[in-house]
């Protein structure tokens, strides 16, 4: 029987009963049901079988499924070796949704798409062997981490590796246009490109002069940004890997950008169709001067940036607003418009109540936390890559007179519940970081020819996390409460630590660092002086109970590290970034990356299908209580976890705000009606502002409606 001739599958209706209560229950039992029932009706039926190892790789190689280069690099005893430990941890899906997403989204499938080709446990195998390189001691290493989920690499990298028609391994990828025709046409086919083998594609726009601006010796003839949005919007839209998904863009401008109206008002429902962004998601870049005429209530200068790259010398991106605000203010020769800060400010909530957008990069705050030379000016689909480019300068022919550093984004995640599990915390982050590592130096988007610079001066990674309400749930431990902020500010002081060392000891194997690590501070010792001054260490009896038997450095540990890392480097540029994890998070039965849960048994819409129910991991009487949903959370608590962890993170944090449209009362304390406004939005973005974050990614508004109630309804529902 083939997967699409299953008839009446129980597996739905097993799924879809844990929403029902039943005598103020919620009945997951029926999820384990529904588990059996998937293997049982649609796995193990549509599982092609063979008789040895050796025949099953034989025929993924002789029909290619499988690249043969890296399975050549093995001898067939220690393949035989591998698979029997990945086949012996005694792994099992947790969820319906976790099986169910991983043989629909990640299993390798016949070319008909009728029969499954491997397991969980197969797509660990090749994702190990793949990333060792034919390394055997390193292949157990990754097996080992992967099959106990203690690391997750990313949709692409998981997806793809060890497979003989596959996309790209990279996540998403960083471009920036200069303000000419050259940039805008080369930057228009980069996103073509990009956007055809598999990752979101972030643009910056912030150096593309005005509307209005003069062009040459014409008068008034520039069309501004918002054209160039709809190019990029239609690039998206055509180049899509045929058909299998939307191509994914966000467009970056700055605040001082006299366009800046223009480009939020193209996102709104009632815009002009000539003009309306549908598709492209918007992002702000926002200097610490926005906040401060915020603050003030005070007019807001526009700068033209064709005036100021002319007085300057530099695109416009490049240039420090905050510091030259007052200079660029009085100088004639740059063309400025006027405007209320604060109205601006209202502008960007209206937009983010009816869309969820703009992104918000708070690009200052990244810089000053920046310990490489150069300039942070934008950021990715998800807003968690903060990595220094330079510009191009481009030929008329589109050429490179001088080629510029663009980004690549490389990640994985830990998975926090279960890397709390490990014997070796620092031998888990290392073979990590070996696994991204691998990715890095593999990765060549030869399209883009400034990417591939940017990748392979930089060999950047970014290793995350998922997990963190899960364990903070299962734990008895309240998500916002000073015991969650200080256990992720430990956590995170151990992925940074240990992420130092993995780098520092592959720099010293190598002969190699990255690029102009003699001019950070790295290499002059400075980021560690927060370490050498400041205790980190854990404080509360919990916290420092869920760490027993896990080394947390001292003053001295970070003094050694210090000098080992002045004296031999770094390989990678930048080290952490946390992405906003999606049905990765699924497949590994815990929370989305660091942000509370949004209903204790979610609700998933999918295609053809229906609706799919993914209770929290570990919900039960116990850590029912622990599990708030984020609409029904302060924000600013959430916040504040984020902050914690920010503080050891390189580049940023994906996180998106929840709130209510009707928010419950007593949860802020300057509210008095209960309808959200523009306001509610401003004061969060202004406090994560303020506690250091360096981005916001989506702002999600719940609209309840009250036709269904269901397991989240019932108040007084137990398990």
């Amino acid at each position: 029987m083939a997967i699409s001739e299953i008839k009446d599958p129980t597996y739905f209706e097993l799924n879809n009963k844990i929403n029902i209560p039943d005598h103020g229950k919620i009945p997951l039992q029926y999820d384990k049901e529904a588990i059996k029932a998937f293997f049982a009706q649609n796995v193990e039926p549509n599982l092609k079988r063979f008789p040895t190892l050796e025949e099953k790789i034989q025929f993924l190689l002789d029909n290619r499924y499988l690249e043969s280069e890296f399975i050549k690099k093995y001898q067939p005893n220690f393949l035989k070796k591998l698979f029997k430990f990945v086949y012996g941890a005694g792994f099992e899906f947790k969820s319906f949704m976790a099986a169910y997403k991983f043989f629909k989204q990640y299993a390798l499938k016949t070319n008909d798409n009728e029969s499954y080709l491997e397991t969980f446990e197969d797509r660990v195998a090749f994702n190990a062997l793949y990333f060792a390189d034919g390394d055997e001691e390193l292949a157990l290493s990754f097996a080992d981490e992967m099959i106990h989920q203690r690391y997750q690499p990313a949709t692409p990298t998981f997806l793809n590796a060890g497979r003989a028609r596959r996309g790209e391994f990279v996540s998403c990828f960083l471009i920036q246009l200069t303000d000419d025709m050259n940039s805008i046409g080369r930057g228009i086919n980069s996103a073509l490109q990009l956007s055809r083998i598999g990752g979101g594609v972030g643009i910056n726009l912030s150096n593309l002069r005005e509307a209005g601006a003069p062009i040459k010796e014409y008068a008034n003839a520039a069309s501004g940004v918002l054209p160039v949005m709809k190019l990029f919007e239609d690039s998206f839209s055509y180049s899509n890997q045929l058909g299998q998904r939307q191509g994914a863009g966000v467009v970056y401008l700055n605040v001082f950008h006299p366009d800046i109206i223009g480009f939020l008002s193209a996102k709104k429902e009632n815009a002009d169709e000539k003009i309306r962004i549908k598709t492209l998601s918007l992002g702000v870049v926002v200097p610490d001067k926005y906040y401060e005429l915020v603050r003030e209530n005070a007019d807001m200068y526009l700068f033209s940036p064709r005036d100021v790259e002319l007085e300057y010398g530099e695109p416009f991106s490049y240039i420090d607003i905050t510091k030259e605000y007052d200079n660029l203010v009085a100088n004639d020769k740059i063309h400025k418009a006027k405007i209320k800060a604060r109205d601006l400010e209202t502008e960007i909530s209206k937009l983010q109540q009816e869309s969820g957008y703009p992104y918000i990069i708070n690009v200052d705050t990244a810089n000053r936390d920046n310990p490489i030379d150069g300039k942070i000016v934008m950021s990715n689909l998800c807003s968690e890559i903060m990595q220094v480019q330079t510009p191009s300068i481009l030929n008329n022919d589109q050429t490179y007179q001088k080629l510029g550093r663009d980004v690549s984004c490389n990640l994985g995640s830990t998975n926090i519940p279960n890397l709390m599990k490990t014997e070796d915390f620092g031998k888990s982050v290392e073979t990590m970081v070996r696994a991204l590592t691998f990715i890095t130096d593999h990765s060549n988007i030869d399209t883009v020819p400034s990417v591939v610079k940017g990748n392979k001066l930089a060999h950047s990674i970014g290793l995350g996390a998922m997990g963190l309400h899960t364990f903070l749930a299962n734990n008895k431990i309240m998500y916002g409460s000073e015991e969650s902020i200080e256990f992720t500010n430990v956590y995170f002081l151990l992925l940074n630590y240990w992420t130092l060392k993995a780098s520092n000891k592959i720099a010293r194997e190598r002969q190699e660092s990255f690029y102009n690590f003699e001019k950070s501070d790295y290499a002059n010792g400075k980021y560690f002086d927060k370490y050498l001054t400041k205790d980190f260490a854990p404080k509360s009896s919990k916290v420092k109970e869920l760490f027993k038997g896990i080394f947390i450095p001292t003053k001295s540990d970070w003094q050694e590290l210090k000098e080992a890392v002045m004296r031999d480097g770094l390989y990678h540029q930048n080290r952490i970034a946390v992405a906003p994890t999606g049905s990765i998070s699924y497949i590994n039965d815990t929370s989305a990356s660091l942000q509370p849960i949004i209903q204790r048994v979610e609700e998933r819409q999918e295609k053809k299908i229906g609706k799919i129910y993914y209770p929290a991991a570990g919900l039960d009487n116990e850590t029912l209580p622990y599990y708030v949903s984020a609409y029904d959370m302060d924000m600013r608590k959430m916040i504040d976890v984020y902050a914690a962890a920010t503080e050891h993170t390189d580049q940023g944090i994906s996180m998106t705000l929840f709130i209510r449209s009707r928010i419950p009362r007593g949860l802020y304390e300057w509210k008095n009606e209960r309808e959200q406004t523009t306001r509610d939005l401003s004061i969060l973005r202004n406090y994560a502002y303020y506690k250091g974050l360096k981005s916001i990614y989506y702002v999600r508004t719940f609209t309840d409606d009250g036709d269904v109630v269901g397991a989240n309804q019932c108040e007084s529902c137990i398990i």
